[in-house]
């Protein structure tokens, strides 16, 4: 079975991922490989979705939204998940929704600028027809922020060149 990514292309997400603005010739250069092989990587990753961006990372406490929230929903069964999304997808503040498994159908992570706004964002989530109910717990820290490259240095394995994928 194909791995899949490798060492190099390990070795190259860390990279962008500790200095974002990086450039191609630049990571060709620290990378000790050539500039058409780093842009082949780039290329090639982001056509198989491993990379799906390179905009910047939007803190949402520096926008004035200080409050971050998880809401579990209860859906009604008949219409499904796919029509409530596309709803939930119009509020501003619900910055992520995932289906899942347990009590609940689907789990959104959403900000508020205060928990009076709080409460103005789960009216807007419980208006949106499919939804039966909402269960809000609110975050008091975030001690693990979002971060995906412990599994990148996994997916790639250990590198030739000392510890695992140091840029």
């Amino acid at each position: 079975m194909d791995t899949p990514i490798d060492e190099l292309d390990g070795r190259l997400i860390a990279l962008l991922t500790a200095e974002p603005r990086v450039g191609v010739l630049e990571c060709s250069r620290r990378l000790g490989v050539a500039r058409g092989t780093v842009q082949a990587r780039l290329d090639r990753l982001a056509q198989r979705g491993v990379i799906r961006g390179f905009g910047p990372e939007i803190d949402p406490a520096a926008l004035g939204y200080d409050v971050t929230a998880f809401a579990t929903l209860q859906i009604r069964q008949v219409g499904g998940h796919d029509p409530v999304a596309e709803r939930l997808a119009e509020i501003p503040e619900v910055i992520e929704a995932h289906t899942i498994t347990g009590s609940g159908d689907m789990l959104c992570r959403i900000v508020a600028r205060s928990n009076r706004d709080l409460q103005r964002v789960i009216d807007q989530i419980v208006d949106v027809q499919g939804v039966e109910r909402a269960s809000t717990t609110i975050a008091l820290a975030t001690p693990v922020r979002q971060r995906t490259l412990p599994l990148v240095r996994s997916a790639a394995g250990p590198t030739r060149t000392g510890p695992a994928l140091s840029p």
